[in-house]
């Protein structure tokens, strides 16, 4: 009698398989929590934060500025019908930004267009580079 144990030399990387796809739906959880995406960059004068918010209304989003973050609120409705499978998360969301410099309040400016939402908040005059100058002694 000839027993064949070949299918069983790849057990260790079938396993490992497993625990791959095992993993995989976590990790989309953690990307759903961090909703809406945003970049986020910067320059000499301004910080820039876009998001992705498609289908949401301007009025179901609330944007407030405290002294060191931003907040991104809102609500993304449902739609009525019957889901076949419904990938696009509904419901409340909320984001919050740190801002590690002061901003000028007074001058931040919000627009959205094509569901993405862009918002330019400028450097506070003491949070600006300055130029030093050098003189000889």
């Amino acid at each position: 009698m000839v027993i064949d144990f070949s299918t069983y030399y790849d057990l260790p990387a079938q396993i490992d398989r497993i625990f791959e796809e095992m993993r995989k739906p976590l990790y989309f959880t953690q990307r759903r929590l961090s909703y809406p995406p945003v970049n986020i960059c910067e320059d000499d004068r301004n910080i820039y934060v876009s998001s992705e918010i498609p289908g949401v209304e301007i009025g179901d989003i609330d944007l407030t500025l405290t002294d060191g973050s931003l907040v991104i609120k809102g609500e993304r409705k449902s739609e009525s019908g019957k889901y076949f499978r419904q990938e696009r998360a509904t419901g409340n969301f909320q984001r919050i930004i740190t801002l590690n410099v002061p901003v000028n309040q007074g001058k931040v400016s919000a627009t959205m267009k094509n569901g993405v939402l862009s918002i330019v908040l400028p450097k506070a005059e003491e949070a600006q580079p300055k130029k030093i100058d050098i003189t000889v002694s």
